[in-house]
């Protein structure tokens, strides 16, 4: 068989095989054109060629499915070319029979299949049927869903991942992860098409953007991005707390100094002051409406006016100023004892006065006896307390007082006091009269004997001196035994002490002394002995 153009190009792009002549002795051919070659590489048989050729392919593909394409002829055919082709397009050539298979298929895979061969002669150019294949769609494009697009900063936003499997793969299993610009959000890939978040933040606004896809095979679709913008409120409303154990703040204990704010998002500043120095005490930014500033052991020195202050980026707001009062627990007080004299007796007014140097008011002090309680007395001001008592002989022992301001009580060391009877103090007011009435005289009677001496000396001088000088001088040692001065065991009393003590009048034992006839003896016994006491009746 011998083939000739008969006609080259069909308009400006094809041209065609138009005669066919035949070796003398064989089948006569059809001239009608045969084969239609284009410059783009498409081709096209006849219609006669047509059939020849089964190309069989999937009735039905979704997305991620695997598509076989199979050429099928003659058994034992042997063909020198084969080519699968798309839309008029050739896919893939091969030397030998072959088939050409699509890992997975997506939708721009949709269109109309068919093969062709060649063998070693022209003649046996063949062509397949066309089969039409759409790729349908295994679920829809997700779509990125918010609970809000523009919350409220430290508010909840949830975010869905929406879309929809075919009716048909409804067994398809799908996973979902949410992404803020190129960051992954949560724990990544989840079987759940919702992603809750508890807060968000001024930080967090940006683009979000979902992913979803099947576990297998893979096929994965991505949302378009949606912009989420985050609303910051300004703060308000700062208020300040003082916080301590039971209520009020005592010293040496913990105090707790807590701002906090009604309204503001965002991550929030607060500061402390002391409204007397102006110096911050403290500052702490955090993700909270509240924070807390702790002093451990409060000081009398704390006392005072506080307040505190909260900023969020727009401007700072202070709270009110608190006065902050410091309670003194009291210290071990003091008792004191008042009486009319150093001895109290029996009927005396006794005062007991307790009186503590530190504590706050007002303080409550008690009074006891031997740890029975006499009674209390209250300070409404500080200070101390007394209470008043008419001594007993029963009130004789220990005294002690306690004060209390409520926050702890403390008690004074014990006082003992002696009460002595009536008896016993008329005793010794005798006593003491008695003895003062002696002192007394025995003064008086010291000045008389100091001026008899000086009187007796003078005119002992005077006789010496006008006796005259030749006269002979006795023998002072024949005078003394001629007249001995008698001893002081013969002087004899003339009062004694007599009568009760009760009485008005005190005796005292009163001595004489007899004066030697002799002058010069007299002299002599007054230069040798001292001088006496002489005690003489008193009145009381």
């Amino acid at each position: 068989m011998q083939v000739s153009v008969m006609k080259a190009w069909v308009g400006t792009s094809c041209f065609t095989l138009s005669k066919v002549e035949a070796v003398p002795g064989s089948t006569p051919l059809p001239t009608k054109p045969v084969w239609v070659l284009c410059r783009n590489g498409k081709s096209s048989f006849p219609p006669s060629l047509a059939g020849k050729l089964t190309l069989s392919a999937p009735s039905s593909v979704f997305e991620g499915d695997s598509i076989v394409l199979k050429c099928q002829g003659e058994p034992n055919w042997k063909i020198q070319r084969m080519a699968y082709h798309k839309d008029n397009r050739e896919l893939s050539v091969f030397k030998a029979v072959s088939r050409f298979q699509i890992q997975s298929a997506v939708l721009s895979d949709s269109g109309d299949y068919f093969c062709s061969t060649k063998g070693k002669m022209l003649v046996s150019d063949k062509r397949s049927n066309i089969v039409k294949i759409r790729v349908q769609e295994l679920f829809q494009h997700p779509m990125l869903i918010a609970s809000d697009f523009q919350p409220i900063e430290g508010g909840p936003v949830s975010l869905t991942c929406e879309t929809r499997l075919s009716p048909q793969r409804l067994y398809v299993q799908l996973r979902f992860c949410f992404f803020r610009e190129n960051q992954v959000l949560g724990s990544g890939w989840s079987r759940s098409p919702e992603l809750q978040i508890p807060a968000m933040w001024s930080d967090d606004t940006g683009s979000y953007w979902c992913k979803a896809e099947t576990v297998t095979p893979r096929v994965s679709k991505q949302s378009l991005q949606s912009q989420i913008h985050v609303r910051r409120i300004p703060i308000s409303n700062v208020s300040l707390e003082a916080r301590a154990p039971g209520g009020q703040v005592t010293e040496g204990q913990r105090l707790i100094l807590l701002c906090s704010v009604a309204g503001g998002t965002g991550n929030v500043t607060f500061s402390w002051y002391r409204e007397a120095t102006g110096t911050s005490l403290g500052k702490q930014t955090q993700h909270s409406l509240s924070a807390e500033l702790e002093i451990p052991a409060v000081k009398e020195s704390d006392a005072g006016r506080y307040y505190c202050q909260a900023d969020n980026g727009h401007e700072p707001i202070q709270s009110k100023v608190v006065n902050i009062p410091v309670r003194i627990p009291v210290s071990c007080p003091v008792l004191t004892l008042r009486a009319p004299r150093p001895q109290a007796v029996v009927g005396d007014l006794l005062t007991l006065h307790c009186e503590t140097q530190r504590g706050s008011s007002p303080i409550l002090y008690w009074f006891y006896h031997e740890n029975i309680t006499l009674g209390n007395s209250s300070a409404p001001s500080g200070g101390g307390a007394s209470f008043n008592i008419s001594l007993t002989a029963e009130h004789s022992g220990n005294y002690s007082c306690e004060a209390d301001n409520g926050l702890g009580a403390q008690r004074s060391h014990a006082v003992l006091i002696s009460i002595s009877g009536p008896d016993g103090y008329r005793r010794d007011v005798m006593t003491a009269r008695v003895l003062g009435g002696l002192f007394g005289v025995l003064g008086s009677i010291a000045v008389a004997l100091l001026l008899y001496c000086l009187f007796h000396k003078i005119s002992g001088e005077s006789y010496a001196t006008s006796e005259p000088r030749g006269a002979s001088r006795p023998n002072p040692q024949a005078s003394t035994h001629s007249s001995p001065i008698p001893d002081m065991e013969e002087l004899q009393p003339v009062y004694a002490n007599v009568g009760s003590v009760d009485m008005d009048v005190v005796y005292s034992q009163v001595r004489s002394i007899q004066q030697p006839e002799d002058s010069a003896n007299i002299r002599t016994f007054l230069e040798n002995k001292d001088c006496q006491v002489i005690y003489s009746s008193v009145k009381k």
